[in-house]
């Protein structure tokens, strides 16, 4: 995957220790082509409330990065759930839940779900050498 590729082992790890860092990251990826308001396809904005989050000038509707992404809803820290889809894009399937629940001091089944979550969005988009991070990153997750 590209991901080993756009993102170095050093960067990767510093994303891993700082939540602003990933919030960023993502930020940066989502928003590369510009801001377009999901409510009234505005596109001048101001900063938001919350780190990365960005505020429509025309309907104040405020968007964080992580909506409408695979982080979307998470209810742990964002470097963390950085860190494991870094290791199932990059490892695939090295790492179990319990691992990731060892390492990261989080639930097992919080951590089983998650990966779940990533792995479904691989194989939506084809498991193929071409899928970059953004693809997985900004894949919209919903629950059925």
């Amino acid at each position: 995957m590209i991901f080993k590729e756009e993102i170095t082992r050093e960067t990767a790890e510093e994303l891993f220790n700082n939540s602003e860092k990933v919030l960023k990251f993502v930020a940066d990826i989502k928003w590369k082509e510009g801001f377009v308001c999901r409510s009234c396809g505005h596109t001048n904005y101001c900063e938001g409330k919350t780190p990365s989050s960005r505020r429509c000038t025309r309907c104040k509707k405020e968007e964080s990065a992580t909506a409408n992404t695979i982080f979307h809803n998470i209810k742990f820290p964002v470097n963390k759930a950085f860190y494991i889809a870094y290791n199932v894009c990059v490892g695939g399937n090295e790492f179990s839940s319990y691992n990731f629940s060892d390492q990261l001091g989080l639930n097992q089944m919080t951590c089983w779900k998650f990966k779940k979550r990533i792995m479904d969005c691989v194989q939506k988009s084809g498991k193929n050498k071409e899928t970059e991070i953004s693809t997985i990153l900004l894949t919209e997750f919903r629950k059925a």
